[in-house]
């Protein structure tokens, strides 16, 4: 099965002329449709500088090409479904039916949420430092025994998507979370994937396109994104 990216790429190809602006900001590149759709991508401290013309042959094995072709497949996709409400994943699952949570992507509000309710979990970043983190070199070992998994969507454009997911049991529930999401149902095709998290802007949003210019982050455009979900039909 290929990865979500090539997946998408080989299937739906790149329009060039549907895109208005790549906005390329230190924590996030946004990509800004004519008709108004706004996609985005964390960059994970990788240095982003692209134009529309560096896309006429796009480098599937290129950091910087992945992050916009993400953004992209973000802005094309999560605006196709009908999103019944607005809702934090906290709020939509029960996790405390769950004995092995794991978290892959440090998501410090929502582990302070699991934190409060007294829900255990393991959590794993290889770009941040906190105490709270688990040793990287235990992470597959540990997705391996995880009933559910909750999985940044970042590890869609660096490669460590199809690793970690193959590497979940039988038994484990998959939810992909974050602003860089792909809502696309085909995103169901992979193991174990249950909901995706993700998130949608109003139209010509400037307000989050001048925070992700000026280097601005998921707390800065959090007042104008609009957190939804995507189940399987």
């Amino acid at each position: 099965m290929l990865e979500p990216i090539e997946f998408f790429y080989e299937k739906y190809g790149i329009d060039l002329k549907s895109i208005n602006q790549i906005i390329c900001g230190k924590k996030y590149i946004a990509v800004w449709l004519k008709n108004g759709q706004i996609g985005v991508c964390a960059t994970l401290n990788n240095y982003v500088n692209i134009e529309v013309r560096d896309l006429r042959f796009p480098d599937l094995n290129n950091i910087q090409h992945r992050i916009v072709l993400n953004a992209y497949y973000n802005a094309i996709f999560n605006y196709q479904n009908k999103y019944d409400t607005t809702i934090d994943i906290f709020d939509k699952i029960n996790f405390s039916k769950y004995k092995k949570i794991v978290m892959i992507g440090f998501f410090r509000s929502l582990v302070d949420k699991f934190n409060k309710e007294n829900i255990k979990l393991k959590v794993f970043d290889k770009t941040e430092e906190d105490s709270f983190l688990t040793d990287m070199q235990l992470q597959l070992s540990e997705v391996a025994k995880a009933d559910a998994l909750i999985l940044s969507a970042t590890s869609i454009f660096n490669k460590t998507f199809m690793q970690l997911i193959n590497s979940t049991n039988t038994n484990c529930d998959t939810y992909t979370l974050g602003p860089s999401n792909i809502l696309n149902p085909e995103m169901f095709q992979y193991r174990n994937t249950k909901v995706l998290f993700g998130t949608t802007f109003d139209l010509n949003d400037v307000n989050t396109l001048k925070i992700i210019q000026m280097g601005g982050g998921t707390k800065q455009f959090l007042p104008f994104m609009n957190k939804v979900f995507l189940k399987p039909v």
